[in-house]
């Protein structure tokens, strides 16, 4: 029989095992999303971002057609990390681009999370890239959005079935910290909660504002 011991398992993300990369948020990608709504795709772009700001994560941002066709990336995430170098592509493929490699390698991290637009191409590619290269990759899915839900949902199997990870924007976030006890980026994770966590943000507010509640003891 196992041994139980009180240590995280091992496919469970910290702050400082993995590299984010955000591919793609930008306006012309959004309008032909119809998987999830602009306003909540944006509040959860907004969400990872300030996690990965606040957790000092190793993130990558690219963008493709900037100037030419898709316009910047989402202020959302330009405005948490304003002084970033967002990588410019041709390649639908981020994975393929020379660049996005030179920063992978020179974070060194071995798992790979990926966030953006849209699932189907700019999700898929690098997960199935990484994947082949030996990466343990994850994909926060409702950070991510396609021409349809079925489109969404058949990227999904299709990572899924090799290997990558699913989550969510604020699983992301709650994960990182994991230990309310952890005082350093307490108020940081609540109020990111409480900006762009939805109902669970509503319920923080109540909480503190009704019974000064706290997580941690």
């Amino acid at each position: 029989m196992p041994t139980a011991s009180a240590v995280p398992g091992k496919t469970l993300l910290n702050p400082v095992d993995h590299t984010l990369i955000m591919i793609d948020h930008q306006s012309q990608m959004s309008f032909a999303t119809k998987s999830i709504d602009a306003t909540t795709l944006r509040n959860n772009a907004a969400l990872v971002a300030k996690a990965a700001k606040e957790f000092e994560v190793a993130t990558i941002l690219t963008t493709v057609a900037e100037k030419s066709f898709s316009g910047p990336i989402f202020d959302e995430i330009k405005s948490v990390f304003p002084d970033q170098h967002v990588i410019d592509r041709t390649s639908m493929n981020t994975w393929e681009d020379p660049r996005i490699a030179v920063e992978v390698n020179r974070h060194g991290k071995a798992k790979i999370v990926l966030a953006g637009l849209w699932t189907s191409v700019c999700i898929v590619g690098p997960a199935l890239s990484a994947l082949d290269q030996g990466f343990d990759v994850y994909f926060i899915a409702d950070a991510c959005g396609d021409v349809s839900v079925e489109a969404h949902e058949m990227a999904i199997q299709r990572m899924v079935q090799l290997g990558a990870r699913p989550m969510t924007s604020l699983q992301y976030l709650l994960e990182l910290q994991r230990d309310w006890a952890r005082t350093n980026t307490y108020d940081a994770t609540v109020k990111t909660s409480i900006e762009n966590g939805g109902a669970y943000g509503l319920g923080l507010i109540y909480a503190k504002t009704m019974f000064n509640a706290s997580e941690g003891h």
